[in-house]
């Protein structure tokens, strides 16, 4: 099979696509013909070196959807998708025609997304449902606001806080459209600036709450984000942290903190493995298949061919929307619905 490859750390340039053996399942296993996986960021903190962990040689890539082609009988022809912290980091990973993966590692796929779509999911929803869902507790009738909004895992946030029956305040650089406020199931979109120390931002989530704050706080920014967003918090609020722009250290009011018995969460989908992961995939199967819950749109397609080019604009931040690779099937075209073409 073709797979693309990395020896050393460093350049994108050190990507090469190789023929490679075909896997081979071990007991236990199954291999999917990937029909299309995502590039996500930390795909390219990786190659450069900036992920801990990473055994090499190594293929890349943690999001799949693709056909079982070898495995149990009963799984052969199974349209399937996945995703794992462990996938590209020390197993292989999914830039490849083929992976093998274990069997609990894999769900079937949602019946109405395509490959592509549902290729686009995995990272974004695993992170975004464990912070929210198993970390904080998020309920119906709460209140979330989620930094980075208009990213993949900002708007997978707003959509599953929606799906559960929440309120959702969606906060980013720039404006959003009418459009995109509906597509992420966001009630109130603001703008972050830091001209006034986020002060804006905390007058009007303080205005939409009454004065209460939220419930919840999903932090996909940090650094200078961090403690305003602890600031908007109610009492017993909580707040889960997945990154940090710029400087990671950062500080706050302790004694406000222990006073307002806030709780904070940090969350690494790197924790979680395929057969963890695709556990939180099969409770976010339902949300999709109703139309609840929406993949970022995929808006660039690549080769393995064309993979350094795919690996400098995803690092970049050029992408607005979702990258894949997209793979040929067996007749020569691609697993994509017609109207996904751009």
């Amino acid at each position: 099979m073709r797979a693309l490859r990395f020896h050393q750390f460093g350049a994108f340039d050190n990507l090469k696509v190789e023929s490679v053996p075909d896997p081979r399942p071990a007991p236990g296993d199954v291999v999917v013909r990937v029909r299309a996986a995502s590039l996500n960021p930390s795909d390219a903190k990786n190659v450069l070196g900036r992920m801990e962990g990473t055994t090499l040689p190594r293929t890349p890539g943690r999001d799949f959807a693709g056909v079982v082609v070898d495995g149990p009988t009963a799984m052969i022809g199974a349209e399937v998708w996945g995703t794992g912290g462990d996938v590209g980091f020390t197993r292989d990973g999914t830039h490849a025609e083929l992976i093998a993966v274990p069997l609990g590692g894999v769900r079937p796929k949602p019946k109405n997304l395509t490959f592509e779509e549902a290729a686009a999911a995995g990272v974004n929803f695993v992170t975004a449902w464990i912070g929210l869902v198993e970390m904080a507790g998020f309920q119906a009738g709460e209140t979330v606001l989620a930094t980075g909004a208009a990213g993949g895992v900002g708007s997978a946030v707003t959509q599953i806080a929606k799906w559960k029956g929440g309120r959702t305040i969606g906060v980013d650089r720039t404006p959003m459209s009418p459009e995109r406020e509906e597509a992420y199931g966001i009630d109130r979109s603001l703008v972050a600036t830091a001209n006034d120390g986020y002060q804006s931002m905390l007058d009007q989530v303080l205005g939409i709450t009454q004065g209460k704050g939220v419930h919840v706080v999903y932090d996909c920014v940090g650094g200078p984000l961090f403690e305003p967003c602890l600031r908007t918090l109610c009492h017993l609020g909580r707040q889960v942290s997945i990154a940090s722009a710029g400087d990671r250290r950062v500080t706050f009011d302790l004694v406000d903190f222990y006073h307002r018995r806030l709780r904070l969460f940090g969350m690494d989908s790197r924790a979680y493995d395929t057969e963890a992961s695709a556990a939180v995939l099969e409770m976010l199967t339902p949300g999709f298949e109703s139309g609840a819950l929406k993949p970022m749109p995929v808006t660039r397609r690549f080769s393995l061919d064309e993979a350094q080019q795919a690996f400098t604009e995803v690092s970049d931040g050029a992408i607005h929307g979702k990258a894949v690779f997209a793979f040929a099937t067996e007749g020569g075209g691609v697993d994509r619905e017609p109207s996904l073409l751009l």
